[in-house]
């Protein structure tokens, strides 16, 4: 049974809650519920009060005291919202983003978000479907199918969330299967041919087991164009289904079995040029193409391979609930397996220059197990415990194409008639000095191949403690014990002979061969530590190695840009055992309190945790405790460590993260739910801080992953609804964030301490109006119009590549305005027709940029959707 009293002041949350306006909006912290039968404001009875679990109990949203936003099915129908990266519209706080792939989207709650291209880094949002945790953005959400609603948590949740929560929580609820026959059925059809189709059914099939079965199928035409090649990009092709089964032997238990299957095929990213750099001029004598920065809003790619991205995901849980007077249980068991690959031309040309592909699996199984009470007294509590197996596995590459040597000699140098005729031209010359094949660089099929594989194992014990000593004021305990551990184990094989060789090694082993007048073959480790710790042969050992740094005597040092994928040292290793095990104590300390029937008040004090994550990339390397390289990454000059001493190192080696350490957050929050008949607003003032946030920066030939020292945010979201009508409902949200980075010395753009995190808006808003027109027959005309808004910011704090070389000025800047609007004709008989438009204006904005790869001075960057507009017609039984 549902209870929304909570001991001796229930009786006045009743007053407030049935005395509350009746209708609807999905700002930050509220939400309001409104009969579709009814505009008049009136009590509402307990069935249409807004129930949430945002605090693992079904609560009414006004005493929640958490700073919560809810977009109910309604919303997500009036505001035609049939993408995840929609649902960002209406609700300021959180921002959504795909990018390189149709499965990597990054979730961000208040300015903190990561995880979204490598299986290794775990989300700091945290993604429950059904209170399943969805470790991988790529198995977390596509579309929303028959949801009841979506719960997004701002801040810090691991009192409540037993795996990595450290940022915020999003916390889908889909409808559960009725005893009552019912269903409905939509299609809808856009512009670039967008054709959705829906449909739900669901009813009884005994007296105490009932069944639902839902689907959908997303195709849409790409709104990218690859010109060369004439293909589209950008599209949709994505269907799903689930079935479920509700089974209530006893009126005192539920037991809920859900199993789905979703599929994604389609052709993503589309990649714009935002500066064209000193490198076109070398793609363009190959007779390759790229995109120019005055066309950038076209939306028009050349490539030379057409991508693929191919995802499917699924699984299946079984929740139990059992209650027994004031007690109740839940058990809820999921097993989901993700399998994730997806093929991209990374050079974003029509030249044959080069291709990756991934090949991802993740297998996962979760428990959780919680005790909840109902007491009439003073005192509840809530405890639970949470058990988490998940095992990953990538094989991934990186493929030659046929023009990437002739594209390389012209850039290192080469006469472009003589290396597209085959003369001998740079690389030959290399090949002959070095002692390597002929016509070797940069011709093997592979640049690289590597085998990725993570187990991670963890279990939580978290609980809550409610006392009400006074009516109206109730003080909460919370914690959480999280034990991590992680093993993983990475091996690549770097083909190309040049990434072989360090070029500093190479001069300084001829110099010694030639003063003992031997073959380069024969000078062994032993002859250079005896030919540099010789009296008599060290100043020449000096000599040669201070030589081999001058670019003025080393011909080689100018190609040291080409060796993109040098070797790889395989870990586990007799230095590094590949695990990692953190463990953590969180806590969360509230006191709320109901000032009036219509005023509640609460301040709250909350610490987060993250775990471990991995590196899993050709990027992973050894922390600078384990190795330093030399000189030019020498290995010969580099001082003594634990890898070197081990015999261990490899040509080219550098110090980089095999992993980053955990995510250790803390929240002070402070907020005000106020509600009168026609109007309330709620506010939230906070200031939140990560220490160690796990940033991980593409650096134009990869990935690193480092901790921040600290980051922190401070700032407030407000939002009001007004319901100055009869069916009239006007809703306005603002959320302002004010983040720096505390402490960051060691980014790979330097040190970054005191600076404003890029890509973090200062103001957001989000603003609806929603007007129903009822006529007598129970026929209703709702027309939404909603307006999103994103200050002008700085898109990230630049480029490890371009903006280095130009003093980190030349940043690039985003600011988004859209508009979206929708009218449906609801009849009484259960048919609905309607129009809808999303970005009506066409705004046009960066989604992000990065340095071109391996294409110094290159910038590229991924645009905005354009506007797309369609009808429906929905059939409701």
């Amino acid at each position: 049974m549902r209870s929304i009293f909570t001991g001796s002041a229930g009786s006045y949350r009743y007053a407030l809650l049935t005395g509350a306006a009746a209708f609807a909006f999905t700002a930050p912290s509220v939400a309001f519920a409104q009969d579709a039968d009814d505009t008049e404001l009136e009590a509402p009875d307990a069935d249409n009060l807004i129930i949430v679990t945002a605090s693992k109990r079904e609560q009414t949203l006004q005493e929640t005291p958490i700073s919560v936003s809810v977009t109910s099915n309604e919303t997500l129908e009036n505001a035609q919202i049939r993408d995840v990266l929609d649902l960002q519209t209406v609700t300021p706080s959180l921002r959504v983003s795909q990018l390189q792939t149709s499965s990597a989207s990054t979730f961000i709650i208040r300015g903190f978000g990561n995880g979204d291209n490598n299986f290794g880094v775990e989300p700091s949002v945290g993604v429950f479907v059904d209170g399943v945790f969805r470790s991988r953005s790529a198995g977390a959400l596509s579309d929303l199918p028959n949801v009841q609603r979506i719960e997004v948590l701002n801040g810090p949740q691991s009192t409540l969330f037993g795996k990595n929560a450290s940022a915020g929580v999003i916390s889908v609820v889909t409808r559960e299967p009725q005893f009552e026959f019912g269903g409905a059925l939509e299609a809808s059809y856009g512009n670039f041919n967008a054709l959705i189709l829906r449909g739900d059914i669901t009813g009884p099939i005994t007296d105490n087991i009932a069944f639902s079965l839902d689907g959908s199928y997303n195709r849409r035409d790409g709104f990218a164009d690859i010109v060369n090649l004439d293909e589209e990009q950008n599209d949709r092709n994505r269907w799903s289904a689930r079935g479920q089964l509700l089974i209530e032997p006893t009126p005192d238990l539920r037991i809920r079995a859900i199993g789905d299957y979703s599929r994604i095929d389609e052709v993503c990213c589309q990649v714009g040029t935002l500066v064209s750099g000193p490198t076109v001029a070398g793609i363009q004598a190959v007779g390759g193409q790229i995109g120019t920065p005055d066309t950038f809003f076209d939306r028009d790619a050349f490539l030379n391979v057409v991508p693929v991205n191919e995802v499917d995901n699924y699984g299946g849980s079984v929740q139990v609930d059992w209650e027994t007077g004031p007690i109740s249980v839940t058990s809820i068991t999921s097993y989901r397996e993700l399998k994730n690959f997806f093929l991209s031309d990374i050079d974003y040309t029509s030249a044959d220059i080069a291709t990756e592909t991934r090949d991802q699996d993740v297998e996962t199984f979760t428990q959780e197990l919680r005790i909840t009470s109902d007491f009439d007294g003073p005192f509840n509590f809530l405890l639970g415990g949470f058990y988490f197996d998940e095992s990953i596995t990538q094989e991934s590459g990186v493929q030659n194409g046929t023009q990437i040597r002739d594209f390389f000699e012209i850039l290192a140098g080469g006469n472009p008639v003589d290396v597209l005729s085959g003369a001998p031209s740079v690389f030959n010359g290399v090949e002959a000095g070095l002692g390597l094949p002929q016509e070797s660089i940069f011709l093997t099929p592979l640049l690289t191949s590597e085998n990725f594989a993570m187990d991670n194992t963890a279990w939580s014990v978290f609980g809550t403690f409610d006392f009400e000593p006074i009516d109206g004021l109730v003080l909460t305990a919370g914690f959480n014990y999280t034990d991590d551990s992680k093993d993983f184990a990475l091996s690549q094989t770097s083909f190309d002979p040049l990434a072989n060789v360090n070029l500093v090694d190479a001069f300084i082993v001829g110099g010694i061969a030639q003063a003992l007048a031997i073959a380069p073959g024969d000078v062994t480790p032993a002859i250079i530590a005896d030919f540099s710790s010789n009296p008599a042969t060290a100043p020449i050992f000096a000599g040669i190695a201070a030589a081999a740094q001058d670019p003025a005597q080393n011909a080689l040092l100018p190609l040291a840009p080409f060796q993109f994928q040098p070797p790889f040292l395989t870990i586990p290793n007799a230095v590094e055992n590949g695990e990692t095990n953190d463990d953590e104590f969180t806590y969360l300390l509230r006191a709320a309190y109901q000032v009036s029937n219509e005023l509640n008040i609460y301040a709250s004090y909350a610490t987060g945790f993250k775990a471990s994550s991995i590196n899993l990339s050709r990027d992973s390397r050894p922390a600078a405790t384990d190795f330093v390289p030399g000189p030019g990454l020498s290995t010969i000059l580099a001082p003594p460590s634990n890898i070197l001493n081990a015999g261990l190192a490899v040509p080219n080696l550098r110090s980089g993260t095999r992993f980053a350490g955990p995510e250790e957050a803390e929240v002070y929050e402070v907020g005000l739910k106020g509600q009168w008949p026609g109007w309330g607003f709620n506010l939230a003032v906070f200031d939140q801080t990560i220490d160690g946030f796990q940033s991980f920066l593409f650096t134009g030939t990869g990935f690193e992953l480092r901790n921040a020292g600290q980051q922190s945010v401070r700032g407030f979201e407000l939002d009001t609804t007004v319901n100055p009508a009869d069916g009239l409902v006007l809703t306005f949200a603002l959320t302002h964030l004010d983040p720096l980075f505390d402490s960051f010395p060691d980014s790979v753009l330097g040190d970054l301490s005191g600076e404003r995190p890029g890509g973090i808006p200062s103001w957001a808003i989000a603003t609806s109006a929603t007007y129903t027109h009822e006529w007598d027959s129970g026929t209703q005309l709702v027309t939404r119009v909603d307006y999103n808004h994103e200050s002008n910011t700085e898109i990230n704090n630049g480029l490890p590549t371009f903006n280095a070389a130009l003093g980190n000025t030349l940043i690039f800047q985003r600011e988004v305005n859209l508009v979206n609007a929708s009218m449906t004709l609801k009849l009484n008989n259960g048919l609905e027709v309607g129009i809808w438009g999303r970005n009506l204006t066409d705004d046009e904005h960066i989604l992000t940029v990065f340095d071109g790869v391996a294409q110094s001075g290159t910038v590229s960057g991924y645009p905005n959707a354009p506007r797309t507009y369609g009808g429906l017609v929905r059939f409701k039984f």
